[in-house]
């Protein structure tokens, strides 16, 4: 069956249905291409502030439609977010530098820097780490410091006489004031909130004060052991007047890191980085504490090797338009003309019944010409006739119209007398066979 035979409701059918179908399956594969890829970011600390922070930073991902989005798991502590991230449960971590399996991570910013802070309550004779023997040290927040409090025994020589006891946040006031412990150990970032909450252990006045204890081997201990860094508490920071400390105070710092595993593709990690800065940078007004947000260390030597998309993000050599979109401004022309490929075909499937010009006729007699040599079908015969006689009707009627396209009368009576001639003998050919004036 020709074209031309089928109602033209029904190819009109047809082509809408495919158009529908490449349409329909033209917004899939974009909608599928442009979808958000979101990762799982497990996240703990004592306080849930980290939790807060990442959550607010998630919000804004998903508020500028960025490019990959966060999902979050919070968990009760820091430590434990490693262990999740190190048993392959999640994508991305906020993790210590001092705790936890990192065999499997890489950087992808920096969140914080947590300070190691020895205080003893005023008017105490603890002035130097080598005084705490023989008394109790309070550590707050448990077992997510048991990294410092080794690295302190070990250097310090505090086993035999100093024994340690983790305290809970709210039990640390209380424990002072009993003389359960003699000193605290925390392990914070130096900024307001938690200056604050530590201010309000110990009743202050113009005249006493709180001892910050200083950690002077903190050089010694971050040279064996890369998770620790040695760091200078500025003078005042726990208060202005009389400034404590009332000058700069050595002690011990690790890094809160944002990780991400290793297997993990580096444009979605550079897109994360991306979207993390400028989120940071939003939230700077709200959130103050995110401005301790910062780039991971690029070097080959750092501690926790930076991931590969972000330290491209950090060191500006993400791929660019041409590297990255390349391929698809090369395949875009090939595309394009098959599609137009495609309309020709259904734009002739639709006028498959328009009245043809000199040429396509002409051709199709001759086609004509063909099937009638080849038939074995007296019934066939009466369809070539039928379809010769519609070729010359649309001929005709062109010519009385004026289309200059239509073919001469002179062409269309030798090209019909021709087939007529040709049907005959063929007729007269089917007929002489056994059988044949039955077909």
């Amino acid at each position: 069956m020709t074209p031309a035979n089928v109602p033209k409701w029904l190819r009109i059918a047809v082509v809408a249905g495919i158009v529908v179908m490449a349409a329909g399956a033209a917004l899939f594969s974009y909608r599928w291409y442009t979808r958000p890829t979101t990762l799982t970011i497990t996240v703990g600390s004592l306080d849930g502030e980290a939790a807060r922070i990442v959550s607010a930073i998630a919000g804004r991902l998903a508020a500028t439609n960025a490019t990959v989005r966060l999902r979050v798991v919070e968990v009760p502590s820091a430590l434990q977010a490693a262990k999740a991230f190190s048993s392959g449960t999640t994508d991305l971590a906020v993790v210590r530098s001092d705790a936890g399996d990192l065999s499997q991570a890489q950087a992808v910013a920096v969140v914080a820097h947590p300070v190691a802070l020895l205080i003893a309550p005023p008017g105490s004779t603890v002035n130097t780490v080598s005084d705490l023997k023989r008394g109790t040290v309070g550590v707050v927040g448990g077992e997510i410091n048991q990294g410092v409090v080794n690295v302190l025994t070990n250097e310090y020589d505090l086993s035999r006489n100093v024994k340690f006891r983790f305290l809970a946040p709210p039990e640390a006031r209380r424990a002072l004031e009993t003389k359960e412990v003699q000193v605290i150990l925390v392990v914070v970032p130096l900024v307001e909130k938690y200056l604050a909450v530590l201010r309000g252990l110990f009743q202050q006045s113009p005249k006493s004060a709180p001892v910050l204890v200083p950690i002077d081997s903190a050089g010694a201990i971050a040279e064996k052991n890369r998770a620790f860094e040695s760091f200078d508490v500025p003078k005042g920071t726990l208060r202005g007047s009389p400034p404590v400390p009332d000058d700069d105070l050595t002690t011990l710092r690790v890094t809160l890191y944002l990780v991400a595993k290793k297997q993990l593709d580096a444009n979605v990690i550079t897109d994360l980085t991306q979207a993390l800065m400028t989120a940071r940078r939003d939230l700077l007004s709200e959130l103050p504490i995110v401005g301790q947000v910062a780039a991971a260390d690029t070097e080959p030597d750092a501690f926790l090797p930076a991931h590969p998309g972000a330290a491209a993000f950090y060191n500006g050599t993400q791929l660019s338009f041409l590297d990255q979109w390349g391929n698809a401004i090369f395949l875009a022309p090939m595309i394009f003309g098959g599609l137009l490929s495609v309309l020709a075909a259904g734009w002739k499937f639709l006028r498959a019944d328009q009245p043809e010009t000199g040429e396509q006729a002409l051709d199709q007699l001759y086609a004509l010409g063909r099937r009638i040599r080849t038939t074995e079908k007296q019934t066939e015969l009466s369809d070539i006739e039928g379809e010769i006689d519609a070729v010359l009707q649309g001929q005709r009627v062109k010519a009385m119209m004026g289309d200059e396209r239509a073919l001469d009368v002179t062409t269309l009576n030798v090209a019909a007398h021709r087939l007529e001639y040709l049907i005959h003998d063929r007729r007269a050919m089917l007929a002489s066979r056994p059988g044949g004036q039955a077909g």
